[in-house]
């Protein structure tokens, strides 16, 4: 029996979450499997992924062969880079203490580059939501403004209207008397 290493699609339409599971390649996508490693959910920036990293390793050793998509899920775990390793102590090329060594360093690299993703997405964020306020707080000047002047203007017709008004009243006061 071929295994194979795959995704079985859950969640809502339009809002996809998966499992990462090892199947019989002859078993539906959402059918039957052997044994679920993991969820993987592309839906958050970056995606998140569960992964049981010895489960995964174990059915790798054992011949499973991931599909592309999942390939690529474990090497961004280091479970491939890990069975790479394995493999060269397997053949002698270094021991295992060195080959550990070699996946804690790349992890903390890794960890590294997730983080700085991570961090980098936040002060966007912060970045777009300071310039949209700033933004907010241009126009709202702008309207303040503008209320501003139309009230001088409606202010200054009221008084021009109440001089005219007065002029008017005291050209009829000093016609009046003189009938």
């Amino acid at each position: 029996m071929a295994v194979k290493i795959r995704l079985a699609r859950h969640g809502k339409k339009g809002y996809a979450f998966y499992h990462i599971v090892a199947a019989d390649s002859r078993a539906p996508r959402d059918g039957k499997y052997l044994e679920k490693l993991g969820t993987y959910n592309p839906n958050t920036n970056p995606a998140t992924i569960d992964l049981n990293f010895e489960q995964a390793l174990g059915w790798l050793q054992k011949g499973a062969q991931p599909t592309d998509t999942c390939r690529a899920i474990l090497s961004y775990k280091g479970v491939m880079y890990k069975k790479h390793l394995l493999g060269g102590v397997a053949k002698g090329a270094f021991t295992e203490a060195e080959a550990e060594a070699r996946f804690n360093k790349w992890m903390e690299a890794k960890s590294g580059k997730i983080e700085a993703k991570t961090n980098k997405l936040a002060s966007d964020a912060q970045s777009a939501n300071k310039a949209r306020l700033e933004a907010e707080a241009k126009v709202n000047e702008e309207r303040a403004k503008a209320i501003a002047e139309k009230k001088a203007a409606a202010e200054a017709a009221a008084k021009e209207a109440e001089e005219a008004a007065a002029a008017e009243n005291a050209e009829e006061a000093t016609e009046t008397p003189a009938e």
